[in-house]
């Protein structure tokens, strides 16, 4: 499967994963903490920023009723209504430009999510390298058509998506121009669990549809990322914050620094552990081979004599003869005088 370049960098499986850090609502309304955000991503070893692209219109109307209002005990927004929390969480258009200058000075390579066609026309004014598709908008073919239309990849969650959705949107996106694409195997609960991941999706779906596969992770800590990359993940996106105790739409489930760079490293340790196919001893290993077991004689012997279990023993280091010939050694008469601590070989008989 061929790499696909992602705003200057190579994302495949031959490649380190590439981890994206999603800033979502956890600016908490406010540029400069928007910046520490960037900043922040930057030191930890973030490859890519992640922004919104909405506002509480172009998400949803300004209705107060039980339909609007969410309803669940398990969400973190229970009782909130819809456009209120997305007039919180939303990043105003206006600090989108300020926040890819950042990104770009920091050598973060800066993108977004179109909530809708009109976003998507903005962003491209910001000439942003890629568009990611939100979960809830896998079924908004119309905005996805859009987005393809521009020719440059995407990135899809598939939160929710049956197996028919997926591949109405696949068709969607290719019949409109997109010929690089990443599909995000997502589990669209906050937070997610490792119960309710199944990571094993993951090759299955990169099978089906013949593209690369990353992982949106909802859950907390970095254990199911850096499983997803043994699975063939090449993309890990992470709610990321400054800090989860000054709260935030989704501080909750966010990764802090420190948690960045641990997924940072150790999924990069994950992608090089998987190396290739490999039976014997890697060159690495080759100066080992000199502490296997091997034959030795452990007492003196006098030519003529025989060799037996008391004179003979499998022992460490390796220089001599493989274990494998013990029994066929054993009964043997030297031709030759030898000491003890021998290596065993052919020449004594």
């Amino acid at each position: 499967m061929e790499g696909i370049n992602l705003g200057g960098r190579m994302v495949g499986p031959n490649q380190p994963p590439f981890i994206i850090a999603e800033m979502s609502g956890n600016h908490n309304q406010s540029l400069e903490r928007a910046l520490e955000i960037v900043d922040a991503a930057a030191k930890a070893g973030a490859h890519a920023l992640k922004i919104q692209t909405y506002t509480a219109d172009t998400m949803t109307v300004n209705v107060d009723n039980q339909v609007f209002n969410i309803q669940d005990t398990d969400s973190l927004w229970n009782g909130n209504n819809l456009y209120k929390l997305y007039q919180q969480a939303y990043t105003p258009w206006e600090w989108h430009e300020p926040i890819f200058t950042r990104c770009r000075e920091l050598g973060l390579i800066p993108f977004s999510t179109p909530f809708d066609q009109t976003a998507v026309d903005f962003l491209e004014d910001l000439a942003v390298p890629m568009y990611k598709i939100a979960s809830f908008e896998n079924n908004d073919l119309p905005l996805i058509k859009k987005a393809a239309a521009t020719g440059k990849p995407l990135i899809i969650s598939t939160g929710m998506a049956s197996l028919g959705e997926l591949d109405d949107m696949v068709r969607c996106l290719k019949e409109a121009g997109c010929k690089e694409f990443i599909l995000l195997k997502c589990t669209s609960t906050y937070p997610a669990f490792p119960t309710n991941t199944n990571l094993s999706t993951i090759p299955h779906m990169q099978k089906l549809f013949n593209c690369q596969i990353g992982l949106s992770d909802h859950t907390l800590g970095t254990a199911v990322s850096v499983a997803s990359v043994a699975l063939g993940a090449t993309i890990i996106e992470k709610h990321f914050t400054t800090s989860r105790a000054e709260g935030g739409v989704d501080s909750t489930f966010s990764l802090e620094p420190a948690d960045m760079q641990l997924l940072v490293n150790d999924t990069l340790a994950a992608w090089q552990a998987l190396g290739g196919i490999s039976y014997g001893p890697t060159e690495a290993e080759k100066s080992s081979l000199k502490f296997r077991r091997s034959v030795f004689v452990v007492k003196d012997i006098k030519a003529g004599e025989v060799l037996t279990k008391e004179n003979l023993r499998i022992i460490r280091p390796g220089y001599g003869l493989a274990p494998k010939y013990y029994d066929i050694l054993l009964g043997k008469k030297v031709v030759k005088e030898i000491k003890a601590g021998t290596p065993a070989d052919w020449t004594f008989f």
